[in-house]
């Protein structure tokens, strides 16, 4: 039964994740009563997707140190710097910058393992890719942030840093200590039963925090569409650049695989409860409209891929 939900789930987690934005907009007033609730799923969320993680992955440092040094380059400088930008040429509003900002500065996305999986790419490499940025992200998010909202809007950094801890690095450390001491048997017996629960706490996050932005989306504009597009571009650049240098500079299907996926997703729904918890309201819109784009651009992106890897195969032979 759970595992048929559980693929329910994931074929349509791209028309779930906007639908679950639109309910959350209508139910405005009853989302703000379960804000509490945020932070615990979001570190049920990160638990189940690191019992699969293993603390050797950080091992694969020492073969490839320089390509995980930029992922985490293009994760937490290039890509910041260019939705700072694209959102100060185009909007010149303070809070969408730091919206588009955080849209991009959140870690990288755990379920980008999926995707490498499928498109058969380095999976240790984008596991390792995934662990160091986790266990740094609560240090450089804070860093990036307080650059970039600087003197107008005030950030409580110690606390941010805090519950980055609690909800991202204390959850991954104890999946992986589940998996390292149960020599991955307890996650064989309940990783398949967790895994639609993890999905159905990312639509309930979705939810109870779109209702933050519930006023702007239903005085719908111009300049809501303009960001719509905006967050829409920066989404379809990060996998771009990523192929780009995979395709031009790496010249290896695996490692460039690793890298697009771990380049192109977002842990957007920690963006989300960051958003909504240190920033006025409208810092969230850029950062909840990422999660319209995320699965289909990675859907699209895992065919370019696999193209280009198989037109490769055709070169060679």
């Amino acid at each position: 039964m759970l595992e048929k939900v559980n693929r329910f789930l994931q074929k349509y987690i791209a028309i779930l994740t906007p639908l679950s934005l639109v309910v959350g907009v209508l139910l405005e007033n009853v989302g703000h009563h379960f804000v509490f609730l945020v932070a615990w799923l979001f570190a049920f969320m990160t638990f189940t997707s690191s019992l699969k993680m293993k603390f050797k992955d950080v091992n694969v440092f020492r073969k490839h140190p320089l390509f995980i040094l930029f992922a985490i380059i293009f994760l937490h400088v290039l890509m910041p710097l260019w939705a700072f930008f694209l959102s100060t040429v185009i909007f010149d509003d303070h809070l969408l910058t730091v919206g588009f900002v955080i849209s991009v500065a959140v870690p990288t996305g755990i379920t980008s393992v999926i995707w490498i999986s499928i498109c058969k790419g380095n999976l240790p490499l984008g596991l390792s890719v995934i662990l160091i940025d986790t266990l740094l992200s609560p240090f450089i998010m804070p860093l990036l942030l307080y650059v970039v909202s600087g003197e107008k809007i005030q950030l409580d950094v110690s606390e941010l840093i805090l519950d980055l801890v609690v909800m991202i690095v204390l959850p991954t450390i104890l999946g992986i200590l589940v998996n390292e001491l149960s020599k991955g048997e307890i996650p064989k017996k309940i990783g398949k039963k967790l895994a639609p629960f993890s999905k159905i706490a990312l639509l309930s996050i979705i939810m109870i925090n779109s209702s933050a932005i519930a006023p702007f989306i239903k005085d719908l504009n111009l300049h809501l569409v303009g960001v719509i597009l905006l967050v829409f571009a920066i989404s379809v650049s990060g996998y771009s650049f990523a192929l780009l240098i995979g395709r031009f500079i790496i010249k290896n299907h695996q490692q460039t695989t690793a890298l697009v996926f771990t380049g192109g997703m977002r842990n957007i729904a920690i963006g989300v409860i960051v958003a909504t918890t240190y920033f006025p309201s409208k810092v969230a819109m850029p950062v909840v409209f990422g999660m319209l784009f995320q699965q289909v651009l990675a859907s699209l992106f895992s065919k370019i891929v696999m193209r280009n890897a198989s037109d490769k195969t055709e070169q060679l032979q």
